[in-house]
């Protein structure tokens, strides 16, 4: 059986599907053996022979010698074998070549069949392989499609698709047909559908991968980010911190100039980053917590986890914030609850931060 063309095209499929020709061949002998079993009742198993240089493809149905036989369509024993050829020895492969034209149409179908099936499960194995790897990464994707309120993406670098669901999307972002983005990848979701991508561009995740991608020092370990809290498209408060005195960690995210998180800033369309130094100690991260507004004072109660956060009056709405998402934020990222109170110099026990 001579056909150039087959080759061409297994080139090709590799290529496009960057599943590997192995794989493909392994999923062609599979749907042949089913549609020779279904044409014959013959149940060997099938292999092909490729020589690519003078285009030729030959079909055979084979059985291997030995010694005692367990599977009787797989496995002939070297007496019958014999029969057939004096020199075979155990280990060998007693082979008949198949004319191509003994499948029907129907037999070829059901070779098509089996051979899509092996294919569909091995991209489902190549994605999950590839895109383990990228669980957590932040990946340029390509905007393919958008039904109702979910954003379909093509991950360029695996040309997977990514799914940006409403709820992962910035409430102030529009996105655009063939526009290119950034996504952070959260997870895979496995169901009867097959693989899924799960990409966010809200995710608290996604400004943490951005902050370690911009801030050398992160990405040394020098500075660490101990927690990130965000409201997508308004706010977010991240707090790092440095074990060695002599490193600025807030100084190190800002950059120079306000380089470094001004480009986080641009990727996010104008969202506000509040950069916190973290402590141990509650009074000076609660009091840290509610920047870009100064507390006065802070009083806590260490059983109830709670705070009450004393400012002056010109401060008051600074660290309250929009409908409270700075007080809610700040909340958020100390874990420990937080009330805002305007300070008037009325004197009562506090302790001074």
């Amino acid at each position: 059986m001579i056909n150039k063309d087959f080759f061409a095209a297994l080139d090709e499929f590799e290529k496009e599907k960057r599943i590997d020709r192995a794989v493909f061949i392994a999923a062609l002998e599979a749907g042949l053996s089913s549609a020779y079993k279904k044409e014959t009742g013959d149940a060997r198993p099938v292999m092909l022979k490729l020589d690519a240089t003078k285009g030729k493809i030959q079909i055979f149905a084979y059985q291997e010698i030995v010694d005692e036989v367990e599977d009787p369509d797989r496995e002939i024993s070297l007496e019958e074998a014999r029969q057939i050829k004096k020199s075979f020895k155990v280990g060998d492969m007693v082979m008949e070549e198949l004319n191509p034209k003994m499948f029907t149409r129907i037999a070829a179908q059901t070779a098509k069949q089996v051979v899509m099936q092996r294919l569909t499960d091995a991209k489902k194995e190549q994605v999950l392989e590839e895109m383990n790897d990228k669980e957590g990464e932040i990946l340029p994707a390509i905007v393919r499609r958008i039904e109702g309120n979910t954003v379909y993406v093509e991950i360029v670098s695996t040309q997977m698709e990514g799914i940006l669901n409403q709820q992962d999307q910035i409430p102030t972002e529009r996105y655009l047909i063939g526009e290119t983005i950034k996504v952070f990848v959260k997870k895979l979701k496995v169901n009867n559908y097959g693989t899924q991508v799960l990409v966010s561009r809200s995710s608290p995740g996604f400004v943490r991968r951005m902050f370690e991608l911009e801030v050398p020092e992160i990405k040394s370990g020098v500075v660490q980010i101990k927690k990130v809290v965000r409201e997508a498209g308004n706010r977010t408060k991240i707090a790092v911190f440095s074990e060695d005195p002599d490193v600025d960690a807030v100084g190190a995210c800002i950059g120079p100039k306000g380089t470094r998180i001004g480009t986080i800033v641009k990727e996010l369309n104008g969202e506000r980053i509040d950069v916190i130094q973290w402590s141990a100690n509650p009074l000076e991260f609660i009091a840290s917590a509610i920047s870009p507004a100064k507390a006065a004072f802070v009083q806590v109660n260490n059983e109830a986890f709670s705070a009450s956060v004393y400012v002056n009056e010109d401060m008051l709405s600074l660290a309250i914030g929009r409908e409270g998402q700075n007080a809610r934020l700040a909340a958020k990222l100390t874990d420990w609850k937080i009330d805002i109170k305007p300070y008037d110099n009325i004197a009562f026990n506090h302790e001074e931060v």
